[in-house]
């Protein structure tokens, strides 16, 4: 009876660290939303080409976002 009890802690205990794992992943993966590039001069924001991967926008907050 005890050693039911031990395993089932130790399978509620995985499967709550399994449910935040996805979380954190989903929350990270979300897509951002793409700007032009006036939009992005105009909200102060610097237009910086990455290599093979096209332009981004880095906004005076630090976050970045595609260029349309």
């Amino acid at each position: 009876m005890r050693m039911r009890r031990i395993l089932g802690l130790a399978l509620a205990a995985a499967t709550l660290a399994g449910m935040s794992a996805v979380g954190a992943f989903s929350a990270e993966a979300a897509p951002t939303p793409n700007i032009t590039r006036d939009e992005c001069t105009a909200a102060g924001g610097q237009v910086t080409a990455r290599p093979y991967a096209g332009y981004i926008c880095t906004l005076p907050d630090g976050t970045t976002q595609s260029i349309t």
